[in-house]
């Protein structure tokens, strides 16, 4: 059994700080490895972080994108014609976002669009939380599918 006044680090786990200004036979004597002279060799010597030595900066050389704020990556439109639907859903499946996803029809199921291309062979669908096409809305209704929840938009894209 190991006993606490036997308890040591691993070899190497600790390193030593690195002591500076000794003298020339320390290694770190002299200029203490700040170089020679200039702002960077002074006490409280600091450039802000960007500062690219007077020079336009790069961040102030790329445009900015107009309107209010940075606005981030927009989440894209995730797009599924009536035909993917017809060949991965049978009679009276519920198609919901997280369905899709499953499925790999989408890679993202926060946006999802249905689009009225392509034919449903007949097949009765229930929609949940999707966005459609007024095209795909009349599809799936005469059909005999129904539709909850969901939004019908006003073009193929938006």
């Amino acid at each position: 059994m190991i006993k606490l006044h036997e308890l040591k680090p691993n070899k190497n786990s600790r390193k030593r700080r690195k002591v500076v200004g000794r003298g020339l036979g320390s290694g770190h004597g002299t200029y203490s490895g700040r170089g020679a002279k200039g702002q960077k060799a002074r006490t409280g010597g600091k450039i802000r972080p960007g500062f690219e030595g007077g020079r336009m900066p790069f961040i102030r050389q790329v445009p900015k994108r107009r309107g209010k704020g940075f606005k981030g990556n927009p989440v894209k439109m995730q797009v599924v014609n009536l035909a993917d639907l017809a060949a991965n859903f049978s009679d009276n499946d519920k198609v919901t976002p997280e369905g899709l996803f499953e499925r790999g029809l989408v890679t993202d199921p926060r946006r999802v669009k249905v689009l009225g291309t392509g034919d449903l062979g007949g097949r009765k669908l229930v929609i949940e939380n999707v966005l459609l096409t007024k095209s795909a809305k009349e599809a799936i209704l005469k059909t005999g599918g129904k539709v909850e929840e969901a939004h019908v938009a006003e073009s193929a894209e938006k």
